[in-house]
């Protein structure tokens, strides 16, 4: 299917590629803008008669050099305004206004009058607008983003302070991710989660339409392979959710079904078609990968087979757009660079990364450990905060079969005494319930690096600089997986109250190791040549892959981020060290 664009942005790539429609119209680019610090726009109505002297282009954060105006300073209110016109053969549909991302509590008016809002700054959200668009005539789009520097909202490695400090960097304050608008019948597609079952050759589709629909209607699902067709099958929609479960195995293959690894990414097809009286009312686009994660005693298995990881702590900042990848470009750099070093995946470190990131991890085969963005402190408001938006992520995101790891929570951040705390414990554990409730089928990480719960990986942290001294804290498996000793000298790696129970166990950082610079700060001492980091990553890296019990490791990190200057590559990303020298350690048995 081809894609019709109307902008002049620098990101122009449809932004859900696995649901993907033929006609949207990208509202990113220019759009006008002005802070509102003492919080006064609201009162004065000003999205009736705005009056922003400023432009950003959108969807980059005014704190960026991408946005034209790269200020760092916190601002609690900001306000953004543009002007759109719905397209001539559009004008007898539903206006569906689409936010990708929006850091964090935005409000929306279009022509004068209040749409909604939605709290939140990493899932995506929608606002049917038909009800007050002008078809004919110009329409004026008003957004209003509120943002704090409260610790009871999701906010990753956003700083809560008016500097930078540790690992915490510059915040990220409204419209992060596109906005475009789609235009749609009474009757449509609202959601598709797609399952394969590997073990069985099937996969399962659940539906959520939207309309009135009828014996009248007929919902086409035609599944392909290369442009071959290999399923085709067709529903009448009597109800808004349905079920429907096919076997894809096939004469097209010589194997009859194509598996999705990460050295033979196979991806289907499938396309969605909602008719009414015979006329196509919706069509939509999507893809899968016949693949499954699943633990056998204390290993992970990809479609049956122990797979050993090796994964890169990737945060998804660049110097110009910090959390907005600048391109699709600049995205599948990251991911062949990461696969060129001989890692085979990615741990995305408190950020829900773009779609559009996944879809090429989809497509390239690298394996992605999805990470939550966290709170900093424990309250009723910041539980509420956190599981309403983990549930929107978890379900938009899915259908990538990249993703095979879900990580809700991440050394104990906002949830700092769970090593004795009840209620954070039980917090911990109701989501890791909540998350197996709508995905049966991947590991969910429970505290990853320090004071597991309820958890199918024990992931733990240490940035110990000698293979040596790992190796010998390590080798007694029981010392530190029966909290008879720190894992890395301050931390246990279970709560009170919660046992090993044999699941495998990821060293999930590790390394941070930075050259001598005093622009910022790495784990332990920093090196001066290429010849001694690559002596000390080789020494720590092969202590790991010596560890028996060890199933896997993520090296600290794809590159610099800010004042933290430990990365393998630039934050410009230039490599520091050779490729080829870091994947030969990597892939050194």
């Amino acid at each position: 299917m081809t894609t019709t664009t109307i902008t002049t942005s620098k990101r122009v790539e449809y932004p859900r590629p696995q649901f993907r429609r033929e006609f949207w119209l990208n509202l990113n680019g220019t759009w006008k803008f002005t802070f509102d610090d003492q919080d006064i726009g609201e009162k004065e109505a000003w999205y009736t008669k705005p009056n922003f002297t400023n432009e950003i282009q959108v969807p980059f954060t005014y704190e960026t050099k991408a946005s034209g105006i790269g200020d760092q300073t916190f601002h609690p209110c900001i306000w953004y305004q543009r002007m759109f016109e719905v397209p001539n053969n559009e004008i007898d549909k539903q206006a569906i206004l689409r936010f990708q991302a929006s850091d964090y509590l935005t409000k929306v008016w279009v022509n004068g009058h209040y749409i909604g809002e939605h709290a939140g700054g990493n899932a995506a959200f929608s606002f049917n607008i038909s009800h007050v668009v002008n078809k004919l005539e110009e329409n004026e789009l008003v957004v209003k983003v509120e943002d704090s520097q409260s610790c009871y909202q999701p906010r990753g490695k956003q700083r809560w302070t008016d500097s930078n400090f540790g690992c915490w960097y510059v915040q990220n304050t409204g419209i992060w991710q596109t906005v475009w608008l789609e235009f749609l019948q009474e009757e449509s597609i609202e959601r598709v989660k797609i399952t394969p079952n590997m073990d069985e050759n099937t996969v399962s589709f659940d539906y959520r339409l939207n309309g009135d629909l009828n014996e009248n209607g007929k919902l086409d699902t035609i599944i392909s392979f290369k442009g071959k067709v290999v399923k085709q099958f067709s529903l009448v929609p009597d109800r808004a959710n349905m079920h429907m479960e096919v076997d894809i195995t096939s004469e097209l293959h010589e194997w009859g079904v194509m598996y999705w690894t990460p050295q033979h990414p196979h991806l289907y097809d499938v396309s969605f078609r909602l008719s009414v009286n015979g006329d196509v009312v919706d069509e939509v686009d999507s893809y899968f990968g016949m693949r499954k994660i699943s633990i056998k005693d204390d290993q992970v298995l990809l479609n049956n087979t122990p797979i050993y990881q090796k994964l890169l702590l990737d945060q998804g900042y660049w110097p110009d757009s910090m959390l907005t990848p600048p391109s699709d470009e600049a995205m599948i750099e990251d991911i062949e660079k990461t696969l060129a070093m001989g890692f085979n995946g990615v741990r995305k470190h408190q950020k829900i990364e773009d779609e559009r990131f996944l879809y090429w991890c989809d497509k390239k085969g690298l394996l992605v450990w999805s990470e939550m963005a966290a709170t900093y402190e424990f309250s009723d408001e910041a539980v509420e905060n956190f599981t309403k938006e983990w549930l929107d992520i978890i379900q938009q995101h899915y259908n990538h079969p990249s993703i095979i790891t879900w990580v809700p929570f991440n050394e104990s951040w906002g949830v700092p005494k769970i090593f004795k705390d009840k209620r954070q414990q039980a917090f911990t554990e109701s989501i890791y319930y909540l998350t197996k409730a709508i995905d049966a089928q991947r590991p969910i990480i429970v505290n990853d690096g320090w004071e597991h719960t309820i958890s199918d990986i024990i992931a733990l942290h240490d940035y110990e600089e000698l293979g040596e001294l790992f190796y010998e804290r390590y080798k007694d498996k029981d010392l530190i997986l029966d909290n008879k000793i720190p894992h890395n000298k301050h931390k246990y790696a279970f709560a009170d109250g919660y046992k090993y129970r044999g699941q495998p166990v990821i060293l999930t950082e590790y390394g941070g190791i930075a050259f001598n610079d005093d622009s910022g700060w790495g784990y332990g001492n920093q090196v001066e040549t290429e010849e001694e980091f690559l002596k000390r990553y080789q020494d720590i890296t092969g202590a790991i892959k010596a560890t028996p019990y060890i199933c896997g490791y993520c090296y600290t990190q794809t590159t610099d981020v800010q004042q933290e200057i430990n990365g393998l590559l630039k934050e410009d990303r230039t490599p520091k060290i050779s490729l080829e020298k870091i994947r030969a350690v990597n892939d050194a048995k």
